[in-house]
């Protein structure tokens, strides 16, 4: 873990290393809360935006290479396909094999149907780890002191408002997730 604690803090902007640092404590905490491996999650909390901060045509050129591109949303924003393309260079440039972990980097941007308690975890983490200070980022904490899948469901609610607010266009996946979770609670 020490060596990706180096190069996180030479790649990424102080800012966002420190985003990276609380994401990953938080991850940690969720996942012991959970009955996840809290070092998977960790992991996968301190490497999620390994190419945040990548420029949006080169985020564009690897996910087309790689075939990554799941709809003309990502085309349009660029910058919603880093967790993909983080998941793709972490195996390439870092030798991360843990499938577990590369999707929950991938996942974390946008969300999924049918997420797994980590990927929920690392998407969680992004929004509620201290460094974020938002109108109701107190009430998503306390959710997920209680319950992963009620905190998420909420997570991806607040995001959906935050995008519709902006008059931005709102990827499919997220409005997946959020129907999914509430289809297999019985919503």
């Amino acid at each position: 873990m020490k060596k990706y604690f180096e190069l996180l803090a030479a790649r990424l902007p102080e800012g966002r290393f420190r985003h990276s640092l609380g994401v990953a404590d938080t991850a940690a905490g969720l996942a012991v809360k959970n009955g996840i491996d809290p070092e998977q999650a960790r992991l996968a909390g301190l490497l999620h935006d390994y190419a945040r901060d990548l420029p949006p045509e080169r985020l564009l050129e690897l996910a087309e290479e790689a075939g990554l591109i799941s709809c003309e949303i990502e085309r349009r924003l660029p910058l919603l396909l880093h967790g993909p393309v983080g998941a793709l260079l972490l195996e390439r440039e870092l030798g991360i094999t843990d499938k577990a972990v590369l999707q929950a980097v991938a996942r974390h941007t946008v969300g999924a149907p049918a997420m797994t308690p980590l990927d929920k975890i690392i998407y969680l983490a992004d929004v509620i780890e201290p460094g974020r200070q938002f109108a109701g980022v107190h009430t998503l904490r306390q959710a997920a002191a209680a319950d992963l899948d009620t905190a998420f469901l909420k997570a991806l609610e607040t995001t959906i408002v935050y995008v519709l607010d902006r008059e931005q266009l709102l990827h499919p996946a997220t409005v997946e997730a959020r129907n999914f979770i509430l289809m297999t609670r019985g919503g």
